[in-house]
């Protein structure tokens, strides 16, 4: 994956995309301990340089829920969105309800050239329900 972006293969590369591929909508802390334990000794920076460089090479994605730390997954080339549980801030991918980018049609565009829509539905995973109901 690595060379078909044109990116050299290095150990914290492979680390980190092994990582976020075994991690889903993990943040970068929980990213480093990961790549820790499988590296030993790696800075803070080189695994924030990494997950840049995967991002934008499009190999990973950011996403950043309203009142949460930058998350990265590696579901990436789709329109997709998440659930965000309100208690635990657990996440999980919804597929777009109508499958074609950007999913959502503006009311006004404002000239913009709209190619993405974010959506972002928030309530309480299946754990946290079982939780308050008790």
């Amino acid at each position: 994956m690595l060379r078909e972006v044109s990116l050299r293969v290095t150990r914290p590369r492979v680390a980190v995309l092994s990582a976020v591929h075994g991690h889903p909508h993990a943040d970068t802390e929980s990213i480093i301990g990961v790549v820790r334990e499988e590296l030993g000794a790696v800075s803070h920076q080189a695994v924030y340089d990494v997950l840049r460089a995967l991002t934008v090479a499009g190999l990973l994605r950011r996403i950043e829920p309203p009142g949460s730390v930058a998350r990265y997954e590696a579901r990436v080339g789709d329109n997709h969105h998440h659930v965000v549980c309100r208690s635990c801030g657990a996440i999980a991918d919804v597929d777009c309800a109508v499958g074609d980018a950007p999913c959502l049609t503006a009311s006004d565009d404002h000239g913009f050239a709209i190619d993405e829509a974010e959506v972002v539905y928030w309530g309480q995973c299946p754990d946290c329900s079982a939780t308050a109901s008790s």
